[in-house]
């Protein structure tokens, strides 16, 4: 749990790093405005990997559960 509160907080802070300098950089507003459309895209696919990633773990985690819960004979496939 402290881990997937470490990688948020990072994420939060990557993002509001980046927003502070597109904002604060001298360019004109349609610059600054494709610039923040191109890092909310890598955001957003950032997350996604991210989510996609703890997904993974918890189905990997619950087919483990699930396979060392099992009783012996479903194991052999003798029922």
């Amino acid at each position: 749990m402290a881990n997937t509160k470490t990688i948020l907080g990072f994420i939060a802070g990557a993002s509001i790093g980046a927003i502070a300098a597109i904002l604060l950089a001298p360019d004109s507003g349609a610059a600054t405005r494709r610039k923040i459309a191109d890092k909310s895209g890598d955001l957003k696919d950032a997350v996604k990997d991210s989510i996609s990633g703890w997904l993974d773990k918890l189905r990997k985690g619950v087919d483990g559960e699930v396979e060392q819960n099992t009783f012996p004979t479903m194991k052999s496939g003798v029922l």
